[in-house]
């Protein structure tokens, strides 16, 4: 069978990383970020020691970035940081998979407005896969922020972003910290779940927990709601277990009074390794000026997304949904 051409330039990546890991003895996605940056460039930079300067210069005689289209791009470059999270025991080296992403991009394309420029925020970035993904699939101006803490994954996101030619602004930094930035449209976020260690910042937030840690997850959904504006959507990916935890009925009611649920869409089992990890869609609205909230939120499972005719129809459904939802809350 011939190989994809994605399937190419994940073989390219590859050896290309190895290549470099076995000079640098560094780990895999370190050497990978190294590889995008010679993508990007096209050149070998100029501190490079001779013998792997001549390694790569032949390397990139084979690489025709030309011939990719940027969805292959982003595809080969989620193949490659896939593998390298694999060796990572990190659990916060974990990727957005690209059909949850897809999704999540499905969603923020219906909440948009079309015309005007749109500014999105993702403040849990990773190496932006999530928030790339959703950027394909907008329209608009768009112009895109995200804070990430990890350097290696900020710095595999940054280069993941030019090469796609991406227009997203950086910070690197604890994004449960205040961020130097102006209220957004739309924010996206595949939420890292856990307990947040620094009890001294949780304490500034409404949904601290009364003792011990709080969850990190919460806090991400608060911080969020002070980073869009009035009206403003926000679409996360969230563990299932969000609304039946210990500290959740503080959150129900803290969503309660400063947002609008729009909707959640429970994702498919057979798209996470356990029952533990499987994660929904939680679509929200923060209140403002003649925002309300919908007649009827949307709550949908969906299916396995091998199951090509229940995808279908299931789309069928959302799409008409959103048609009723952006007529009445346009009548507002």
């Amino acid at each position: 069978m011939e190989k994809t051409k994605v399937e190419l330039l994940f073989e390219w990546m590859d050896n290309t990383t190895d290549i470099i890991q076995k000079h640098i003895e560094e780990p895999y996605l370190d050497s990978l970020a190294f590889t995008m940056e010679l993508m990007f460039l096209q050149e070998v930079p100029d501190d490079v020691d001779d013998i792997l300067t001549h390694k790569l210069e032949h390397a990139l005689k084979e690489l025709d970035m030309g011939r990719y289209e940027i969805g292959e791009i982003r595809k080969g470059v989620q193949l490659a940081i896939l593998k390298g999270m694999k060796d990572s025991t990190q659990q916060q080296h974990l990727m957005t998979p690209e059909t949850v992403a897809m999704l999540v991009g499905y969603f923020a394309e219906k909440l948009s407005k079309k015309e005007g420029k749109l500014t999105v925020f993702d403040p849990a970035g990773g190496t932006a896969n999530l928030l790339t993904t959703v950027l394909s699939r907008l329209e608009q101006d768009v112009e895109a922020f995200a804070g990430e803490v990890d350097p290696t994954l900020i710095n595999l996101a940054a280069l993941n972003a030019n090469l796609q030619k991406q227009n997203i602004e950086f910070f690197h930094q604890d994004s449960l910290r205040p961020f130097l930035m102006d209220p957004v449209d739309m924010v996206v976020s595949d939420l890292p779940v856990g307990y947040y260690p620094d009890d001294i910042r949780a304490g500034e937030y409404e949904l601290r927990a009364e003792e011990g840690h709080s969850y990190a997850h919460h806090l991400f959904i608060e911080q969020s709601l002070n980073y869009v504006k009035p009206g403003g959507y926000l679409i996360f990916v969230v563990p299932d277990f969000l609304f039946d935890s210990d500290q959740s009925d503080k959150l129900h009611s803290f969503l309660q009074e400063n947002a609008h649920i729009v909707g959640v869409v429970r994702l498919p089992e057979s798209a996470f390794k356990s029952d533990k990890h499987i994660k929904s869609i939680l679509i929200l609205q923060k209140k403002g000026n003649g925002t309300e909230a919908p007649k009827q939120p949307l709550l949908a499972q969906i299916p396995s997304f091998k199951n090509a005719n229940a995808m279908a129809d299931i789309l069928g459904k959302m799409n008409q949904w959103f048609v009723q939802y952006t007529d009445s809350s346009q009548k507002h």
